[in-house]
């Protein structure tokens, strides 16, 4: 990627900022962070703040590689705008769905762009699902199957519940990456039906998990 686009620039300077003074301001981590107990008393603007933040370099580096080689394909097919509507929206909806399984585990929190980050890249995989994706950056896979791969994962350790990724959050970027591109180029339901019918499965099992509430 020789010339990185603006908003993709942007996204990664203001994620960087934020991490950094998150990181280095407790107060300032504390009060922007995915809180389940200062939500319920009405600070929903930590739904859209908490995807800036970061737990640690580490977790600020993969995310932001992730954006620098995935944005821009999504940039160059929908334009700046729809873009934005692809990432705040996968973003938001990664920490509402997060809460809906959350919300009556009031110590519960969490930050990152995950949300987002899984919906730019799931977007991209709708519009070229027969790409290879390097799993860890290494390791060469069909994009679809990733797709269908993760979201069966990301289930799997929602419902075990026992380690310290936000997999609803990932889940909700993803499913939100996938409709708002197939709302732009309804076409794709044509062309791409058969890993449309496949990722429902994951959909279908995320809804009975939550009826059920199976987490932890």
């Amino acid at each position: 990627m020789d010339n990185i686009s603006m908003v993709t620039l942007v996204l990664l300077v203001i994620n960087g900022l934020v991490t950094y003074q998150g990181l280095n301001d407790f107060n300032f981590f504390n009060k922007y962070c995915f809180s389940i107990n200062q939500i319920n008393r009405g600070e929903k603007y930590r739904f859209l703040t908490a995807g800036f933040l970061h737990v640690d370099w580490m977790h600020f580096i993969f995310n932001m590689m992730t954006l620098y080689f995935f944005a821009d394909t999504i940039v160059s097919v929908v334009g700046v705008f729809y873009f934005l509507v692809i990432y705040l929206v996968s973003l938001l909806v990664g920490n509402v769905l997060t809460y809906q399984f959350y919300k009556h585990v009031p110590f519960y929190r969490a930050v990152g762009a995950s949300g987002a980050i899984m919906g730019v890249l799931y977007a991209s995989i709708m519009l070229n699902p027969d790409m290879v994706l390097g799993l860890y950056f290494i390791i060469p896979i069909p994009a679809y199957l990733f797709a269908v791969g993760y979201l069966l994962y990301s289930l799997y350790g929602l419902q075990k519940n026992n380690d310290s990724i936000g997999h609803s959050a990932h889940i909700g970027g993803a499913l939100a990456g996938l409709l708002l591109i197939i709302l732009k180029f309804p076409i794709l339901v044509q062309l791409e039906y058969r890993l449309i019918a496949i990722l429902l499965i994951p959909v279908i099992i995320l809804v009975v998990m939550y009826k059920k509430n199976k987490i932890g």
